[in-house]
């Protein structure tokens, strides 16, 4: 996972434990371990209140965060390449 693998170097960057992100958000722990690690799925009001604890642009984690859903959706799909051009195309117009 693009996000967790960013929000965990962002963490480690600020010297801030799991326990204190997980305080933050209200969650236990283990939730905040899962979601570093992609086994969890990250709720996008967790990835705006982590974008200002981290003093990071939302929109950055945002677009990783979307760029996540859109490869677990499209990820093993022979069309995967030629359906994201459409929806490219759809978003420009």
């Amino acid at each position: 996972m693009i996000i967790g693998q960013k929000l965990r170097e962002l963490r480690e960057s600020k010297g801030l434990l799991l326990r204190q992100i997980a305080a933050e958000l209200e969650v236990d722990t283990a939730y905040v371990s899962k979601m570093e690690r992609g086994e969890k799925n990250i709720k996008k009001e967790y990835i705006i209140k982590l974008a200002k604890l981290y003093d990071v642009e939302k929109e950055d984690l945002i677009s990783l965060w979307l760029a996540d859903k859109v490869y677990d959706m499209l990820y093993n799909e022979d069309n995967a390449l030629k359906a994201l051009k459409i929806a490219e195309k759809k978003l420009k117009s």
